[in-house]
């Protein structure tokens, strides 16, 4: 399954090509790299030769911004009625995927119908993108990631989006961690979105490598999910792997846990608006009630 993230107003993917993409935040045209685009550049025409900013990875590993034209160190950009600070850092990232959007729209969806309270456990949950859009449709949210700078960047985006009401925890722990103690209180939640790195590190250097941890760690979470669950969603950018991995990760815990419900995967894309064709962002697997 492909889902399209192609509701956007305030971002472009305007083209790609020769491993990298050109893209319109807001008013800002950007040029990053992208290790997914691997066929040639048709044409390097204008905004390619004169974005706003220009990211030129290092032989010695990351890189930096170029900045051909001026433009500010932050700027908000709406998806719908959210709202979220963008700002260039230095290594590539802007501080939001927007192919998650296709996500947020099907989480929104999701708490809405439901028509009762739902409480969301999001994980790895960076700047909080699935934390704003839950929140916009009335969920309780607790925001974990390990990054403090990532919570504080979520918390701002809670305030650009005026969802300063809602009720939202936001902890800088290791997730890990955080799980064990949540089921020693006795705590649940009736949806969990995580987004795990490929390789990563807690706080006190608490090594992460998907491939190893990404079962035992699904399986853990069972123990703050609750009785009648509403939705569970595995994102993945690790090169490699299958959307059938975490529809098998799922169906081994949820799965056996849970009657009922639906399984499956897919990949996420954005099309490019010069020509139509679809950058692959990453894959997911959901279980839904």
């Amino acid at each position: 399954m492909l889902i399209l993230s192609d509701s956007w107003k305030d971002y472009e993917l305007i083209d790609m090509g020769n491993g990298e993409k050109l893209e319109r935040w807001g008013d800002i045209v950007l040029r990053r790299p992208d290790p997914q685009v691997v066929w040639p550049m048709e044409k390097e025409w204008s905004l390619w030769k004169n974005p706003h900013g220009h990211y030129h990875r290092s032989n010695r590993g990351g890189g930096s911004w170029e900045q051909k034209k001026k433009y500010p160190e932050s700027w908000t950009i709406n998806y719908k009625n959210l709202k979220f600070n963008i700002r260039p850092t230095g290594f590539k990232h802007t501080g939001l995927f927007p192919e998650q959007a296709a996500n947020w729209d099907w989480m929104i969806d999701k708490i809405k119908k439901a028509k009762r309270p739902i409480k969301v456990l999001n994980l790895f949950a960076y700047t909080g993108g699935a934390t704003v859009a839950c929140a916009s449709a009335g969920a309780e949210v607790c925001h974990v990631d390990a990054a403090k700078g990532m919570v504080n960047w979520a918390k701002d985006n809670i305030a650009l989006s005026g969802l300063q009401n809602q009720t939202v925890r936001f902890i800088v722990d290791d997730v890990v961690k955080f799980v064990e103690r949540e089921i020693r209180r006795g705590r649940k939640y009736d949806a969990i979105i995580m987004d795990p790195p490929s390789y990563g590190r807690g706080p006190k250097g608490e090594v992460w490598k998907i491939e190893d941890k990404l079962y035992d760690f699904v399986e853990l979470c069972m123990g703050v999910l609750s009785d009648d669950p509403l939705f569970f969603l595995i994102n993945s950018y690790t090169t490699g792997f299958s959307p059938i991995v975490l529809e098998n990760v799922l169906s081994t815990t949820i799965g056996k846990k849970v009657k009922g419900g639906k399984i499956y995967g897919g990949e996420v894309g954005i099309p490019a608006s010069r020509d139509g064709k679809i950058l692959p962002c990453g894959i997911f697997g959901r279980w839904e009630r």
